[in-house]
């Protein structure tokens, strides 16, 4: 347990709607409970999972229920009341339990902090992006706008969902009203938020955090170029192969998603090694030169970024949104136009014929995880936003004031 913290133990009532393929956002509640629980405070998860969303009965259900979901404001009362927490810190609630989350913590008197994993709460796509490249013109605009386009799932019907949960919430005032403390990955990321319409004063900034492998030990000759992540379009793999088509350099893709047979080809150089076990990245991480991130959209965060970071491996990254917050340019990696490959492939020939460079590049990305990306750095920051939560509302705990 934390010795230096003024704070006793404290009851923490976690909620997250898990999503049907497991992204970071999952692991990241994973990881904050059990570093919670390392320091002594009580943790209980309140769950949902979209894996049980199947058939067109049940999808239906989901999508009204996006915007008010009655059973899990119930629920989530019956939780409150027999856990009795000080905190209730919602993660992903779309769409099984929905914004009416806060309407059970704000009848029980109870703190509510909002991570903001992704940019769902104003953009109905939750990327901030369309048709290859970001997008803004839901942050002020109509979040109907999404509809025409089918930004969620490219369907309409679905966007539509999407889109009047954002509505109906945004001309309610649910962000500035019910919310105390909410947390964005990055400043950039804090920035969209408060364009959209958020309180500036009630958002702090905490990244996301992993854990310490320990200092990498020698290897003999890191070697090629790695990729890590979903398989997605706005993960920027069109932009990464077309980049390295014509270069004398091994590039290893490691993930699954909707692109990957798209994204498999018979070129020697370029290795499918589909989705790993955290182990087996670790185990990349270790053998590559580089991690390359060619993402078109705005990341709200990156945590394979910090991932590498952590075995000491740079970062060659698009200059947009967190990624370009996460890497100095020059410092622990390198940065190029979004969505230009002739730029990739500039920094890839570069990065390739300046080893030396690239591992003092690495050995700098390890002493910045070191002092910002550690559990226990990110511990002292989640401590006192749940500490400013509490206070705003000058409670007690146990869900009483």
């Amino acid at each position: 347990m934390d010795g230096d913290t003024a704070m006793p133990s404290i009851r923490v009532l976690v909620a997250h709607d898990f999503y049907r393929r497991r992204g970071g956002e999952d692991t990241v509640v994973e990881r904050e409970q059990a570093l919670l629980r390392a320091h002594g405070h009580e943790v209980c998860l309140f769950a949902a999972d979209n894996a049980t969303i199947r058939g067109p009965l049940a999808k239906a259900r989901a999508a009204w229920n996006a915007t008010e979901a009655p059973d899990a404001r119930r629920r989530l009362g019956v939780a409150i009341a027999d856990f009795r927490p000080n905190v209730v810190h919602v993660h992903n609630f779309f769409p099984l339990l929905s914004p009416s989350l806060y309407d059970a913590c704000a009848a029980s008197d109870v703190a509510v902090v909002q991570t903001l994993h992704n940019y769902r709460t104003i953009c109905p796509g939750a990327l901030l992006w369309r048709d290859g490249h970001a997008c803004e013109d839901c942050v002020a605009g109509s979040p109907y706008q999404a509809v025409a386009h089918g930004c969620y799932r490219g369907s309409r019907l679905a966007s539509l969902a999407a889109a009047r949960m954002v509505d109906r919430h945004r001309r309610a005032g649910t962000w500035r009203t019910k919310v105390d403390r909410f947390i964005a990955l990055g400043e950039f990321a804090k920035g969209r938020f408060v364009a959209a319409g958020f309180p500036a004063d009630k958002i702090d900034v905490k990244a996301n955090f992993t854990p310490d492998p320990g200092e990498p030990g020698f290897v003999k000759a890191r070697s090629g170029a790695l990729f890590v992540g979903r398989l997605s379009p706005e993960k920027g793999l069109d932009v990464l192969l077309a980049a390295c088509r014509d270069l004398d350099v091994r590039l290893r893709i490691a993930g699954d998603g909707p692109v990957a047979d798209s994204v498999c080809r018979p070129e020697s150089q370029v290795v499918m090694l589909g989705a790993l076990s955290p182990r087996a990245v670790a185990g990349e991480m270790t053998r590559a030169a580089f991690l390359v991130m060619p993402s078109t959209s705005y990341e709200t965060f990156g945590l394979v970024v910090v991932e590498a970071f952590s075995h000491g491996l740079p970062v060659i990254a698009s200059r947009l949104g967190a990624l370009a917050e996460i890497v100095d340019d020059g410092e622990t990696g390198l940065h190029f136009t979004p969505g230009d490959s002739g730029d990739l492939a500039d920094k890839i020939r570069w990065a390739v014929a300046h080893p030396d460079a690239m591992r003092q590049m690495g050995a700098t990305a390890r002493r910045v995880y070191c002092q910002r990306y550690t559990p226990e750095a990110n511990y002292r920051m989640l401590r006192a936003i749940y500490q400013r939560a509490i206070a705003a509302g000058n409670r007690v705990g146990g869900g009483r004031r």
